[in-house]
């Protein structure tokens, strides 16, 4: 395809919009601006089977993006460029691809990617592997051989069955290349990057039935929500054949399945997935710190750190089967050699990993005494309890922190040659005696100040700038210090349990919660005596009907499953 851009011209003629818009794809999409009503209304071209409605338009995040091809094509297959960034929307990444538009550089994005995949498994390196037939003749077109492969590429591809026009196109577009341009993996390989490119593989369209109830998902949508929510990846074959059979329907059915994917060992790999997000970990990929002041820090230690937290949650919650407030209190968790070195803890393992229980009178106790917490929530030249505080409040207790007037003065808090402002609390009470900032930093610091024996790389300290540290917090009517007091004291706080459900019933559905919050604190409260297990939330939510329950449809029932972002083989 050429390199085009909104409004160049490029060598089939028209702008990027005009091209789109020919293919019946609204402009607004191309350029970023569109939501889903857009999305839909363009791509009508007939009615759905079933009188099913599009109920929502939600992209794959890059993680669920690269884990699809994983999935689908083997784990072999290298995805080199660079994908549409994920926006982040009331917490979390997957309520922002829920409302995200993929733009003109996006689009380019994709296609490159797509071409790249396409021809990797077309290649001789790969074809024989992944493919379960071979051409009549590699020199010319082979139909049937072409119609068996995007079947079965399609329904993994498109988390359901292509229906007989989305086939049939597929299948020409093959033959047509095979035929006029280089042979059957030629061809091959532009169906599949077509494919690749589309909005039902790019997209997960959601779509509804209407009941005596209002709107419930059809079967392989209620699929993809419970693949995406358990494993952060597409339906598996099992999923799909018990969609296509009607098992999906039913409680009992879905509870079969439920079950079957919680055992499996891609639920750790969903669970990475899912508190990557809600702990926003994802920071931790470009994060920076000034080389002078903190000349230990690099990617490898900040890619470590991100490590450390995922493999101790995973241990923690889905092999041993532990409380969620335990990650808060828990002396168990792992070490590479570069964290060694952080920590003071020897490590053997050159290039491995050692599970390890810190002493007793270890301070870093939990997720908030471990370095990926400590270094994501600093600022580059120096710690933050106020950021910590910020993080604490948003990531944790789904607690919302305004943000700072814009006329506020941070020379004090930046004053550190002053003796009596050697501290950062000594800083921070000098600016919280301003009235328009008090009260949001009396929600913040006594939760990040409990922190400041860990500097802005996570390294340990006893005093900072020549004067010893107040480690006290509060939180509530709860006093205590340092780190360890402070994750007793969060998972004895009923939000940090209400934020951990509202935040998994928001990942599996892509939207904020409202009328559901009665029934998520029911949730809550349900497990929070008996011990609150993620698999048990996991299991509950996934059972009950709402979940799969939608406020209605987006366009009439007339949104196409076949519409894709490339005209003609040749990409013109």
């Amino acid at each position: 395809m050429s390199s085009l851009r909104p409004g160049v011209t490029g060598a089939a003629g028209g702008s990027v919009a005009s091209r789109w818009a020919k293919l019946k794809l609204p402009v607004a999409l191309v350029l970023g601006m569109g939501s889903a009503v857009a999305i839909s209304s363009a791509l009508a071209a007939g009615p759905s089977p079933d009188a099913q409605e599009v109920v929502s338009f939600r992209r794959l995040s890059q993680d669920q993006y690269r884990q699809s091809i994983a999935d689908i094509f083997g784990t072999d297959i290298k995805i080199s460029g660079r994908l549409e960034p994920d926006p982040r929307r009331d917490g979390l990444i997957a309520i922002g691809v829920a409302n995200a538009a993929v733009g003109a550089a996006g689009f380019e994005q994709y296609d490159a990617s797509a071409r790249e995949i396409a021809g990797q498994v077309t290649d001789p390196a790969h074809r024989d592997i992944l493919l379960e037939c071979k051409p009549r003749a590699a020199t010319g077109r082979d139909d049937d051989c072409a119609r068996l492969i995007v079947e079965r590429v399609g329904r993994m591809l498109y988390r359901r069955p292509l229906v007989q026009r989305e086939r049939e196109k597929f299948v020409a577009m093959a033959g047509d290349v095979a035929a006029t341009k280089g042979g059957f993996y030629r061809g091959l390989s532009t169906s599949l990057a077509a494919m690749l490119e589309s909005v039902p593989f790019i997209f997960r369209v959601e779509r509804a039935v209407q009941d005596g109830a209002g709107y419930r998902l059809d079967d392989y949508s209620v699929a993809s929500r419970l693949s995406f929510l358990i494993w952060n990846a597409p339906p598996d074959e099992a999923l799909l054949a018990a969609a296509e059979r009607g098992d999906l329907a039913n409680q009992q059915g879905i509870g079969h399945q439920v079950d079957r994917m919680l055992a499996s060992p891609r639920f750790e790999l969903g669970m990475r997935g899912f508190f990557t997000d809600m702990l926003a970990l994802g920071d931790l990929d470009g994060l920076q710190k000034d080389p002078s002041i903190y000349p230990r820090f690099s990617s490898r230690l900040a890619a470590d750190a991100r490590e450390q937290t995922l493999r101790t949650i995973v241990d923690t919650l889905v092999r041993r089967n532990e409380d969620y407030r335990s990650l808060f209190t828990t002396r168990r968790t792992y070490m590479s050699r570069s964290l060694g070195l952080l920590y003071g803890e020897p490590v053997t393992s050159i290039a491995g990993w050692e599970a390890r229980e810190l002493a007793a009178d270890d301070p870093r106790v939990g997720l908030l005494g471990q370095a990926a917490f400590l270094m994501a929530h600093s600022h580059p030249g120096r710690s933050s309890p106020t950021l910590r505080g910020k993080a604490i409040r948003e990531l944790l207790l789904c607690q919302s922190v305004p943000a700072p007037p814009p006329n506020v003065d941070f020379a004090l808090v930046q004053n550190v040659k002053d003796p009596r402002y050697a501290t950062a609390r000594q800083r921070l009470s000098v600016h919280n005696s301003e009235a328009m900032c008090a009260g949001c930093h009396k929600l913040m610091d006594p939760l990040g100040l409990p922190l400041e024996n860990f500097d802005g790389a996570a390294g340990m300290r006893t005093q900072e700038n020549g004067s010893p540290l107040d480690l006290d917090g509060a939180l509530g009517s709860a006093s205590f210090t340092g780190a360890t007091g402070l994750g007793m004291a969060l998972s004895k706080d009923p939000a940090l349990s209400s934020c951990l459900v509202n935040r998994l019933y928001s990942y599996g559905t892509g939207r904020a919660m409202d009328e559901e919050l009665t029934w998520l604190e029911e949730i809550r409260a349900r497990y929070e005596a008996r011990g609150l297990r993620i698999r048990d939330l996991i299991r509950a939510i996934a059972l009950d009907d709402a979940f799969y329950r939608t406020r209605g449809a987006i366009v009439p029932a007339q949104v196409t499953r076949t519409e894709n972002l490339r005209k003609t083989p040749n990409g013109s």
